[in-house]
């Protein structure tokens, strides 16, 4: 009963390690899609130290996962006692970072409210200058996206023209519409754009599109993350027991 008990932990075990190692395999092509995509979303992570930063740590805890998946793997059919002591306390590591990653995301998430894009927004915003990361990320996501502002071309009113514009209106050129949405693309008509014309205008703010564009897959990420440390939980569980069972 006790070797029927000590087999069926011992695929279960691998079952969850299986699983690890496909979420693992998951998040690895996601971090190598966002840095090496073509349509514009790398130039936005790039442009920003945070995002690119982030993009790389979703790569290494992908890669870690994948790893570890498969170390589960082999030292649960094996039996190995060395290789399931080192999966428990590497996949213990992992799970507590997860864990905090996790409350300081639920912690600071009023930081992404509408407001708060709004007013860094209009402090940091120097419309064309590429030279300013916080700029060019901005010009970029309206590009990308097709939209303007947080809320609208309105968010740009009280942001200063540069000394040589003499356009009247304050809309930037990221707000323009263009024949393809990236900056190679063509002006529809850029000297009707910036002097105020809305039928040349993108008019609809970044948060709403933003918002729109994302949802689903928010919820989907915040479910496969729930999904992921419940795995990690039972595998560090069937790891422990598995290690004490094995003579």
């Amino acid at each position: 009963m006790e070797g029927d008990c000590l087999s069926c932990m011992k695929y279960l075990m691998f079952l969850f390690n299986f699983f690890i190692f496909l979420g693992g395999a998951c998040l690895l092509g996601l971090g190598i899609w966002v840095i090496v995509d073509p349509t514009g979303f790398r130039e936005i992570v790039a442009a920003n130290p945070l995002l690119f930063t982030g993009a790389y740590i979703m790569l290494a805890m992908g890669a870690m996962l994948f790893l570890l998946g498969f170390l589960g793997c082999c030292g649960a059919i094996r039996e190995n006692k060395c290789l399931l002591l080192f999966f428990f306390m590497f996949i213990l590591l992992i799970f507590l970072a997860e864990l905090s990653a996790a409350i300081l995301a639920f912690i600071f998430r009023e930081n992404l409210t509408r407001e708060f894009f709004t007013k860094e927004l209009k402090k940091h915003y120097q419309r064309n200058n590429d030279t300013d990361v916080f700029s060019s990320t901005w010009n970029s996501v309206m590009i990308t996206f097709a939209c303007c502002g947080v809320n609208g071309p309105e968010d740009f009113e009280a942001i200063p023209h540069l000394p040589y514009s003499s356009l009247e209106k304050a809309t930037p050129e990221a707000c323009c519409q263009r024949e393809l949405q990236s900056r190679e693309g063509m002006f529809v008509d850029k000297e009707a754009c910036l002097s105020g014309v809305e039928r040349f205008q993108n008019r609809q703010g970044c948060y709403t599109v933003i918002l729109n564009s994302f949802e689903t897959y928010v919820y989907l990420a915040g479910a496969l993350a729930i999904g992921v440390l419940a795995i990690e939980l039972f595998a560090m569980i069937f790891a422990m027991c598995l290690f004490r069972g094995i003579q």
